[in-house]
């Protein structure tokens, strides 16, 4: 896993509607929450996705983005985010390229880890949480990262 105060890894995917997003694209609105799962369609990833939906505004008042990343192909990104109406970009890596710059591959390079990133606009990681099964961790992450962002603006 990727550890705070590193530069995040550039990379390139494409979204959910196929369209190809950097890194660095995605960072020229600002910070980002960079959230990593294992698949659409799950309890815990909807459950996850679902948490950030419900807290989105206040995510977006903050001045963050959220930018999820799972293996599932655009085409199934773009189901769950409709079925879910989620209010922010998902990312396809089927290959697991981007997966395994981050460090949250599977144990013996099978899933993913859930795993969430604070990144800045220069690429750096603020903060990281690891919590494969423990969602509210998640939650925490991202309430603390709205602070972080408030004391970077004051």
């Amino acid at each position: 896993m990727i550890k705070v105060d590193e530069r995040a890894p550039e990379f390139t995917l494409p979204d959910e509607t196929g369209k190809d997003r950097s890194l660095t694209e995605l960072l020229n609105g600002g910070s980002i929450v960079l959230y990593f799962y294992p698949a659409d369609f799950t309890p815990g990833c909807t459950r996850q996705a679902c948490v950030l939906r419900d807290r989105h505004s206040e995510i977006a008042s903050a001045g963050l983005s959220v930018i999820g990343i799972s293996p599932q192909s655009p085409e199934s990104h773009a189901r769950f985010k409709t079925r879910y109406q989620l209010p922010f970009v998902l990312l396809s890596d089927e290959q697991k390229t981007v997966i395994k710059m981050y460090g949250v591959n599977g144990p013996l390079g099978i899933g993913v880890r859930r795993a969430s990133y604070l990144v800045d606009a220069s690429r750096r990681v603020r903060d990281a949480v690891l919590a494969d099964f423990k969602i509210s961790r998640h939650e925490e992450f991202v309430r603390k990262a709205i602070m972080l962002r408030a004391a970077q603006s004051a």
